[in-house]
Parts: C-alpha cells; structure tokens; sequence
C-alpha cells in the first residue's frame, strides 16, 4: 500500500461575514442595477450632482415611453437608491444622499476583499 501524504487542494472557506440582511439588500440593489435604462437614470442623475432631475427629462434621453421611465425610477426609488420630490403636477428624483457609499461598503466586506 502507498502511503502518499495528503495535500490539501485548496483554501478552506471561513464563515461568511454578509449577515442574510447585507446579502438580501445586495440583492434588491442588484436587482434595480440589471436594466440598462436604470443605469442610464443613475447616470444622468449622478451628472446631474446632487441636483433634482424633473421625470419629464429622463424620457428624451432614454428614448423610452414616460409610463416606462415612471416604472424604472419605481424600482430604482424602492431599492432605496433615490429621493423623490413632488414639485406641482411633476416629480423630481435625485440620488439618495449615502446610497452609492453603502452599496460600496456592502462589496467591500472583510469576507469579500479575502477573496480578491
């Protein structure tokens, strides 16, 4: 018989430090990212600096009907990425103050930047 000694093929994992609340909050983000129209809106808005963007702005841009662009700024503002404000019979939407950074400091948990 051949007494070969073990050689471990790989790293052992450690316990993941994203707690189910972090990885559901990450999903719902990524879920509002995975549109090209919704990114597109992200951009605008960040080009916009911190400056509310009237609703009737985003629909020349994207080239995508206004209930389309209501349904996009929908899912972007529940996924806690925008402030919405009522100005008269028009919304105005911006970047919500923190948002980007927290997406960022999601990512950037000890038990992902051990993987990198």
């Amino acid at each position: 018989m051949n007494d070969l000694p073990l050689v471990e093929c790989c790293t052992p994992l450690r316990g993941s430090t994203l707690s189910d609340t972090e990885a559901a909050e990450l999903e719902t983000l990524f879920k509002a990212l995975a549109d090209r129209n919704r990114l597109r809106i992200l951009n605008s808005l960040l080009e916009a600096g911190g400056q509310p963007v009237c609703v009737c702005e985003f629909q020349p841009t994207l080239g995508i009907s206004q209930p389309t662009v209501s349904h996009h700024l929908k899912q972007l503002l529940e996924a806690g990425l925008l402030e919405r404000e009522k100005r008269g019979t028009f919304a105005y939407y911006r970047l919500k103050p923190g948002a980007l950074e927290r997406v960022s400091s999601l990512l950037s948990a000890p038990s992902l930047s051990a993987v990198a």
